[in-house]
């Protein structure tokens, strides 16, 4: 597996959502819903349009019971997914038992490697020359969540990393230059 690098400039990252608005709503939901979960690509194109609908509104947290996690874990979707989800789920009719990540061509969710040229095809048509894949939806999402303030430890939990350095390594943070900005502004 190649290293692919997380999406670090925001004004790149919302070109790379104009362009995919433009072109399909369901690689718009595909690239928003991994920037603002985390959740691996293996998981995300498996989803299923009835595990995030709580009637007919979307939940507030996806429910993902991974293989190597007995608990599962939950994952908050925010407004900007929310909208995402809404909008794909009326555009292409889906029923509960469809994938969100539905392919053209049959019933099954896009493979990865559609949906890896999906998100590089993309990212060069952005500008961007850094290598990319299906691991810098995740790694964006760490990148931008621990420079808000997400303590390293959640990200490392969202990981399943072994060590905080494992995590700081994948976000693109380099150890020794970690600043932490703590203004609690009372």
């Amino acid at each position: 597996m190649e290293y692919v690098e997380p999406i670090i400039e925001i004004e790149t990252i919302n070109r790379i959502k104009q362009l995919l608005k433009e072109k399909s709503p369901r690689d718009y939901l595909l690239f928003v819903f991994g920037i603002n979960t985390g959740i691996s690509i293996s998981y995300l194109l498996n989803i299923k349009v009835g595990e995030i609908l709580n009637g007919d509104n979307i939940r507030e947290f996806y429910y993902l019971k991974e293989k190597s996690n007995s608990e599962g874990k939950l994952f908050y979707i925010n407004s900007i997914v929310k909208h995402a989800l809404l909008h794909q789920i009326n555009e292409a009719g889906l029923k509960e038992e469809d994938y969100l990540f539905k392919s053209r061509k049959n019933n099954q969710p896009i493979t990865r490697q559609q949906a890896y040229r999906i998100i590089h095809s993309v990212a060069r048509e952005a500008g961007m020359t850094e290598k990319i894949g299906t691991h810098t939806l995740r790694k964006t999402f760490g990148y931008h969540a621990y420079q808000k303030g997400v303590a390293i430890s959640l990200l490392q939990n969202i990981f399943n990393h072994s060590t905080r350095a494992e995590t700081l390594r994948y976000i693109g943070i380099d150890k020794d230059n970690v600043k932490v900005k703590i203004d609690v502004n009372l």
